[in-house]
């Protein structure tokens, strides 16, 4: 079975034309003095459509699913993973909005001009997010934040944020219950007045910071609350996971991207690298790892298209999706340090994009989900223990 229709390899490649030319040279300038991915690049990226993918067509957007939008997001990696993630901050962050915020809010998103952060963990609430303490208590018409959130990416870049809070006391019967999410929009460049950021040491994923942000009675309007349901119960905590098989959808093809950049690149160095009077690539340890890194690239690949069509056609796949998100960033991990193992010495030095794979790709193996997480995940699934 082909999932590649026509249509899909023209979005391939024209999503490949792009990470090669427009990507590639700007990450290997600017990842390694930790520079901001350049608007230039952004409204590129919005004029093709790359932030409105998953956002139907009355809003503005493209409304391809969840397959288009990973093999844009492959591509996209092989070039810059920040630039495969950034994608992610206009499509399907929208739930919970009212019909008026869609009409307001989407078409914005959709071109890249109106582009978010989400502030969900914490210090103590990672893996375990319905520990969360940041609380949000209302006064008046208005909610008063207070509490510190942790590892929010692009808190300062973005256009608007969306945080998770308590509005309840934890029941420890259900300690998802009790919270709420919260939108507001803030000026692009800067944090609003009430909230203080400190920028996180990263090894990698440069191009844009992470912060560990503190909210000091930070008010927002009653109608900052998100994702209430009929009867008017928070499902905050639902509305922060409910995206997550999409995501971790992304996340694979994400380590996918970077994995092959990693392969390419080794391919060609081996041929051209010549020891012992031959180029490396005649000697059959590099060969087998070459074919290993292929093989095992194209099983991720092959899993994530599998779980990316379940998606499509409304099939639940958390099972799968935890499998896709966890082989492929162990993979990657793998993968990218055979790569650098290949290059040897200039493997190691910032002159070269591979030190770039290797440290995005451990990176994989975390956010959305720890490999552990996917393994809790999956083994609950198959035991049938939950």
């Amino acid at each position: 079975m082909s999932y590649l229709t026509e249509e899909r390899l023209m979005i391939q490649q024209t999503a490949r034309e792009f990470s090669l030319k427009e990507v590639l040279p700007v990450a290997n300038k600017l990842d390694k003095v930790k520079g901001d991915i350049p608007m230039d690049l952004r409204d590129k990226m919005g004029k093709l459509g790359y932030f409105g993918m998953r956002i139907p067509e009355h809003y503005g957007g493209l409304e391809l699913g969840v397959f288009e939008y990973i093999l844009v997001t492959e591509e996209l990696a092989r070039g810059w993973m920040s630039v495969a993630s950034i994608i992610a901050r206009g499509n399907g962050l929208g739930g919970g909005f009212s019909e008026e915020q869609k009409q307001n809010y989407l078409p914005r998103m959709a071109k890249g001009e109106f582009l978010g952060a989400v502030a969900l963990s914490e210090a103590d609430a990672g893996s375990d997010l319905a520990n969360i303490q940041c609380r949000a208590r209302r006064d008046g018409d208005e909610w008063v934040i207070n509490g510190s959130k942790m590892w929010c990416t692009f808190a300062d870049g973005a256009d608007y944020m969306t945080v998770l809070c308590r509005t309840q006391d934890m029941d420890e019967a259900r300690r998802h219950a009790g919270t709420s999410m919260f939108f507001f929009e803030k000026e692009r460049g800067s944090l609003p007045e009430g909230i203080h950021g400190t920028p996180v040491n990263k090894i990698g994923y440069h191009g844009w910071r992470t912060w560990e942000l503190r909210f000091d009675d930070f008010r927002v309007p009653l109608s900052a609350q998100l994702g209430q349901d009929r009867a008017g119960n928070d499902s905050g905590f639902k509305s922060a996971v409910g995206f997550l098989e999409g995501a971790r959808a992304h996340t694979a093809a994400r380590a996918i991207g970077l994995s092959r950049g990693a392969l390419e690149d080794s391919i060609v160095y081996a041929k051209q690298r010549v020891q012992f009077r031959q180029p490396i690539s005649n000697f059959q340890a590099i060969r087998f790892k070459l074919a290993e890194m292929a093989a095992e690239i194209e099983a991720a690949r092959q899993l994530t298209y599998f779980v990316c069509d379940a998606i499509d056609t409304g099939r639940r796949c958390d099972k799968e999706a935890g499998m896709a998100k966890w082989f492929a960033s162990e993979m990657a991990e793998r993968v990218t340090s055979q790569a650098l193992q290949i290059h040897g010495g200039y493997g190691y030095t910032t002159d070269l994009p591979i030190e770039r794979y290797w440290r995005d790709a451990r990176l994989t193996k975390i956010f959305e989900g720890t490999s552990e997480i996917q393994l809790r995940i999956i083994s609950d699934r198959i035991i049938g223990d939950r």
